[in-house]
């Protein structure tokens, strides 16, 4: 193990494995290993607790099925996976369910998957006849194929946490979104959320930066196609900071937006933890009405191609939740906003 400076401490300690037989405790390392989604956050999260990211091979047989091979002995020790399902999901999905059975064929003596970004968590209830709940599909995939632990950030619907029957770190995006926003010394600020979803996420914002509230009601004509209807809340002249957990076609911001600036709006910015947009959401993007798009770097950066984006690093959160997951720590500390 790679430890350095006042890290060594918080990482080399002593914790129990398991359930202590008989008082016996031994000592255990942590290890971070990351697949291929998003190997540049691996390698941030693991610079902070003062690693290497851990020796793993990953490659493809000709038709196609994923071969992994951990390369270090892990027999024994914290594993920590990291993986967004992000772009391509099915891929990146399918890579982590065999890095984390590898994991656990090789005697890991606890495993953790580091989700930065929880796919298919959009469909998340059967508010359909015929429709599949995709969140607890891969809720079993986890555990089923060995997964003691979860780690994650900004789930789509909160009741996620609970198609788990496993531990679930759920962290919050808000206290690195917020410090950038406070830097930004905007007058007259109103949060505004883009949907009813979203409503929640919004008035936390809004009771720490203690600014105005507005809720943008909307009705969805398809999966990529909004139509914004009407704002509740006084926008008015006033800078508008639209909130929202994921984007993909930009739709929903650009049409809240649009209906913001319809109203007086004197600025509109919006603040979204994972931006997965599309090509024709981008072109969207840049012809739209929003200033500045914030985001973090929970799935990997795009080529934004003039696209007004600011992203900022969630590596440090994720970094410390690790450290304190592996000392049996609380996490809590980590939600608060200074």
């Amino acid at each position: 193990m790679v430890a350095h400076g006042p890290l060594e401490a918080r990482v080399q300690v002593r914790v129990l494995v398991g359930q202590p037989r008989q008082g016996r405790e031994e000592y255990i390392s942590v290890l971070i290993f990351s697949g291929t989604a998003h190997e540049d956050l691996a390698k941030r999260i693991a610079s902070f607790v003062g690693q290497n990211v851990g020796a793993v091979k990953i490659s493809r047989y000709p038709d196609g099925e994923i071969m992994v091979k951990i390369i270090e002995n892990i027999r024994g020790q914290d594993v920590f996976i990291v993986q967004p399902i992000s772009y391509p999901p099915n891929e990146n999905l399918m890579e982590l369910l065999i890095m984390i059975d590898a994991a656990r064929r090789a005697s890991a003596a606890r495993i953790t998957a580091v989700l930065p970004f929880y796919g298919y968590a959009r469909q998340d209830r059967k508010d359909q006849p015929r429709v599949p709940i995709t969140a607890k599909l891969i809720a079993n995939l986890l555990v089923a194929a060995g997964t003691n632990r979860l780690l994650t950030m900004d789930l789509h619907a909160q009741q996620i946490q609970g198609f788990f029957d496993i531990p679930v770190d759920h962290l919050y995006a808000a206290p690195v979104m917020l410090k950038y926003l406070r830097t930004l010394n905007l007058p007259d600020m109103s949060i505004v959320s883009p949907d009813a979803g979203g409503s929640k996420m919004a008035s936390a914002y809004a009771d720490i930066m203690n600014c105005g509230l507005a809720f943008v009601a909307k009705q969805r004509k398809g999966p990529s196609e909004v139509e914004a209807m009407d704002v509740v809340g006084d926008v008015e002249g006033r800078n508008a900071i639209l909130v929202d957990d994921i984007s993909t076609t930009a739709g929903t911001l650009i049409a809240a937006a649009s209906i913001l600036k319809d109203r007086g709006a004197k600025s509109v910015r919006a603040a979204v933890t994972h931006t997965l947009i599309t090509e024709e959401g981008m072109e969207k993007l840049r012809q739209s009405s929003i200033e500045e798009l914030v985001t973090t770097d929970s799935v990997p950066k795009k080529e934004w191609k003039g696209c007004p984006i600011k992203v900022l690093s969630v590596a440090e959160l994720l970094g410390e939740a690790l450290i304190r997951i592996h000392n049996n720590q609380s996490v809590t500390s980590l939600f608060r906003i200074e």
